[in-house]
């Protein structure tokens, strides 16, 4: 018997009808408790895969510091707040909720041996359909996601001990005194200095500025993956009051230390051939007439070049005075953000310790 296109056609219809009639008539079975067919979990986790290795090759090349022990440090706070609970962590198992999704949460523990670091990228950029993994929150914030990338590398070899210094630091997971500062504190301690230069330093920063990055974190006008998780909930006085005591610490000042003549003579006299003003005009002694304009001199010079490429790139928003800071930072060269950036950290009082490893210690 011969089969033409027709019959072919309508066979296909057919199927097609059918499957619309199964999906409408309800009996397909949604239920989680059910779990999947053999078939289904091992098709779905083999289209999973394919596509991350497909799609991992056009992620961007990985950061030549990707395992620099500050980038596993500025993502342990965040695993610990927003993924431990699905995936567990050294401290602990998967809680049973998570045990009884489907398909359930892998054990992340692993995930570095399993995928490259550009799987990693892909995987936690852009999350997993049809599962509980989520896309990152703020799109642009590559930096961030690399941070978490670093963080899953060295998570393997990480001991409870290990991970529980980085994730809390001198706080504990059953702190009761202040929650809520205490969080802040895993990361940026409660005296405001950061944690090994991957934090920016809060103490003695301008308490109207505080509030209006804080603000702008909560409202997605400034993107973090890690700080708009952090905010999210929080209302206006508890925002109000963190503000209030990190600008009371210790920390930021008005004046920067004597340091390199190129950092120097852009933050005062700015690059008038390129149009770039001179940042102490706002930043400096005198910018006290706008409170929202950040205090600079002894922050972390890591941070103030991130912070100069993402207004660079227009992914770094916060004050309503931001987009000033956007068409500046796109006419500062490379050379110049590093050279302002050793400028104004070098009014930083010494740290107590280097970078942290993986196991706690300043390795």
């Amino acid at each position: 018997m011969r089969i033409g296109w027709r019959h072919l056609l309508f066979a296909v219809l057919g199927l097609l009808a059918a499957a619309v009639l199964v999906a409408w008539s309800g009996v397909f079975n949604v239920a989680a408790s059910s779990g999947h067919w053999r078939i289904t979990e091992w098709a779905l986790h083999a289209v999973m895969q394919n596509s991350v290795h497909t799609y991992a090759h056009l992620a961007p090349d990985p950061p030549a510091d990707l395992d620099d022990p500050r980038n596993v440090l500025q993502a342990a706070g965040h695993y610990e707040s927003g993924c431990a609970w699905c995936h567990g962590s050294p401290l602990r198992p998967p809680p049973a909720a998570s045990r009884h999704m489907t398909p359930p949460p892998p054990a992340i523990i692993n995930s570095a041996r399993q995928w490259e670091p550009r799987e990693l990228f892909r995987i936690v950029r852009h999350g997993i359909k049809y599962t509980a993994m989520p896309a990152w929150i703020a799109p642009g914030r590559d930096d961030e996601v690399w941070a978490m990338v670093a963080f899953l590398r060295a998570l393997p070899e990480m001991t409870p001990a290990n991970y529980g210094d980085l994730a809390f630091g001198t706080e504990t997971a059953a702190a009761t005194d202040d929650r809520l500062l205490s969080a802040c504190a895993r990361c940026h301690g409660r005296d405001g200095r950061g944690r090994n230069s991957a934090f920016p330093i809060l103490g003695g920063q301008r308490e109207a500025y505080l509030v209006e990055t804080l603000r702008a974190f909560a409202t997605h006008r400034r993107r973090s993956g890690i700080m708009e998780l952090a905010v999210d909930g929080v209302g206006e006085d508890e925002l109000a009051r963190l503000a209030r005591h990190y600008a009371q610490q210790k920390g930021l000042g008005e004046t920067p230390a004597e340091a390199s003549p190129p950092g120097a003579r852009i933050a005062a006299l700015g690059l008038p051939e390129a149009g770039v003003p001179a940042c102490e005009s706002c930043h400096g002694a005198v910018a006290g007439r706008n409170p929202t304009y950040p205090r600079l001199a002894g922050q972390e010079a890591r941070y103030i070049a991130a912070q100069l490429r993402l207004m660079k790139q227009g992914e770094r928003g916060g004050t309503p005075y931001a987009h000033i800071m956007h068409a500046i930072a796109k006419r500062l060269p490379d050379d110049a953000i590093e050279a302002l950036a050793a400028y104004y950290a070098s009014a930083a009082a010494p740290s107590a310790a280097g970078p942290v490893g993986i196991d706690g210690s300043g390795r």
